[in-house]
């Protein structure tokens, strides 16, 4: 996936100029910066949330996202790639299994494969023994963990996390990045937005840091350091 020339713009206020950047299947590149240096809106604009105001997105197939995508190719694409958000985006009224379950009934699975890969994709995350449990009943820790049990079952090339530690104490944190680490190895492209100091410099994984609306720098490997 690159990046070519991006520039993000919100009511004719740009805040993302000249984003160029060229991340590479299989990589694991953390993206930093303070608040409200709009790496999510970045992140939103490689799922087609935010279209950007001028130049493109280029796929690995050197199909231009924005400008030659049609609704076909869209779809697919969209397929290929999941972002896991900080706010996990479950339906906390609905079980452990029916919140994995309707990530694949929206996608067209029919209801033996849905039997078969929930529990699969649960045991991946150590859930299965809460696959009947309401989400609102759970820690911070077991929803991340369902949020990422979602894209497993998605099976797709690139997981975007969008601070997925946020809220959770450094353990648990490390945990969530060992999966997120063990993903990759299993051929994943991976992307996280992250505040997590600890996190960067212990991964010691590509770093994008962002400030004043650009790319401050791009070091693989890299450490935590927005100065």
């Amino acid at each position: 996936m690159k990046i070519d020339n991006l520039t993000l713009a919100f009511w004719n206020k740009i805040v993302l100029r000249d984003i160029n950047l060229d991340i590479q299947a299989w990589e694991f590149v953390f993206f930093i910066g303070h608040s409200w240096s709009w790496k999510t809106s970045l992140i939103r604009s490689l799922i087609w949330d935010f279209k950007p105001m001028k130049w493109d997105i280029i796929l690995d197939n050197q199909m231009a996202l924005y400008k030659s995508m049609s609704e076909k190719t869209l779809e697919e694409y969209r397929r290929n790639i999941w972002v896991i958000f900080q706010d996990y985006k479950l339906l906390e009224s609905k079980k452990v299994y029916e919140n994995i379950a309707f990530a694949m009934e929206v996608c067209g699975y029919k209801e033996d494969i849905i039997r078969k890969k929930v529990p699969e994709v649960l045991e991946q995350v150590w859930l299965l023994v809460k696959k009947d449990k309401f989400v609102q009943e759970l820690s911070g820790w077991e929803k991340q963990r369902i949020s990422i049990a979602r894209a497993l079952v998605r099976n797709p090339d690139i997981i975007i996390g969008d601070e997925p530690t946020w809220n959770l104490d450094p353990q648990t944190a490390k945990w969530i990045m060992e999966i997120f680490e063990w993903l990759n190895k299993q051929g994943k492209t991976i992307i996280i937005a992250t505040h997590d100091k600890n996190i960067v410099d212990t991964m010691k994984k590509r770093v994008i840091s962002f400030k004043d609306k650009k790319v401050m720098s791009d070091q693989n490997p890299g450490l935590y350091n927005l100065d």
